[in-house]
């Protein structure tokens, strides 16, 4: 089952109690104080978990508390400190706080930790209140309490390519050609039901992460056929390839469906229809393709035009390598902005 949003709450340890009291020894008739301070409770920690593409863990598990700290002991021995509750995530993963809405953390890649609350101090021992004027203090603290904390998760899928386009226009089979995924493949629209993700493998070794978004539909922009849920998997894609059914199958027009694909990728944000890279022309096996084809490449500007056919070559090799250098070119830019 796929889920990328769902509520939890999280709670960092209590800090321990600080503790009273005094040394009690043969001869020593005034020891003075000897009562140790508490531990300090643990802390909520979030991690990416790379092997995870779904947070499903979390439909049926939704509360998370770290362990308190123990109270302090006599003889000065300091309470133990509750150990931290790790909260493994899906990279790609946004932490909010429902009540606010304010951003807690972005677990933006895969070896990310972010520690979102910090446990309650321990108190303090009546020894830490002893002066010169008061040698034999009572004082002492309790443990700082902390409260729990609502906050909603929201998956956007880390990939470096994304691939889009209209139902049935052959993505899957696409991704399945490249890369170790396995997605379902069917000849009806909106077989594939939630965006998945395959690691294309290199020959030298190298390798990078493409995602199959749902098909989109005609107004994906005002969330019609759930347009948000799936375009927001794509948001952090470095390169997108627009995959068009050449063949027009239910009397679709290869080049319109490439206009209405570019409006509703910039409708929904300003300036992803730029990371287009390629169009990759599918079904050219078949006899509509080629008429089409035609046609596409007079009105298509600033974009190549990749002719293939997904359900017949078995490799795509030369589309790997294509996508392997145009991601190497991005990433060497985004290293000179960074510097």
């Amino acid at each position: 089952m796929f889920i990328d949003k769902a509520q939890i709450t999280i709670k960092a340890g209590n800090g321990g109690n600080g503790c009273c009291s005094f040394r009690r020894e043969a001869f020593i008739p005034k020891g003075g104080p000897d009562g140790g301070d508490g531990g300090n409770g643990g802390n909520v920690v979030f991690a990416a978990a790379p092997g995870e593409q779904s947070l499903q863990d979390f439909i049926f598990n939704h509360r998370f508390a770290a362990q308190n700290g123990q109270p302090g002991k006599g003889k000065d021995m300091h309470g133990r400190n509750g150990q931290d509750v790790i909260i493994k995530v899906p990279p790609g993963t946004l932490i909010r706080n429902v009540e606010t809405g304010e951003l807690i953390a972005d677990i933006d890649t895969p070896d990310k930790v972010v520690t979102v609350l910090y446990g309650g101090k321990g108190g303090r021992g009546n020894r830490k209140f002893a002066t010169s004027v008061n040698r034999a203090p009572r004082e002492h603290e309790p443990g700082e309490k902390t409260e729990p904390v609502e906050v909603e998760l929201e998956l956007k899928m880390l990939a470096d390519v994304g691939l889009v386009g209209f139902p049935n226009a052959g993505k899957s089979t696409l991704l399945s050609r490249i890369s170790n995924a396995n997605p379902k493949i069917a000849p009806y629209p909106f077989t594939t039901r939630h965006p998945v993700i395959g690691l294309v493998k290199m020959p030298d070794f190298s390798t990078f992460l493409v995602a199959d978004v749902p098909g989109l539909l005609d107004g994906a922009h005002d969330n019609v056929g759930l347009g948000h849920e799936f375009l927001r998997h794509i948001e952090r894609t470095k390169m997108l390839l627009y995959v068009l059914d050449m063949a027009g199958i239910d009397g679709r027009n290869p080049a319109d469906d490439l206009k209405v694909l570019k409006r509703e990728l910039e409708l929904y944000q300003k300036g992803l229809s730029k990371r287009a890279v390629y169009v990759i022309a599918n079904k050219m096996d078949l006899p509509e393709s080629a008429e089409n084809l035609k046609e596409l490449k007079k009105k298509v500007r600033g974009l190549t035009i990749l002719p293939v056919s997904a359900e017949n070559d078995p490799s795509f090799e030369e589309l790997k390598e294509k996508l392997q250098l145009a991601l190497r070119e991005i990433r060497r830019k985004e290293e000179q902005e960074a510097e």
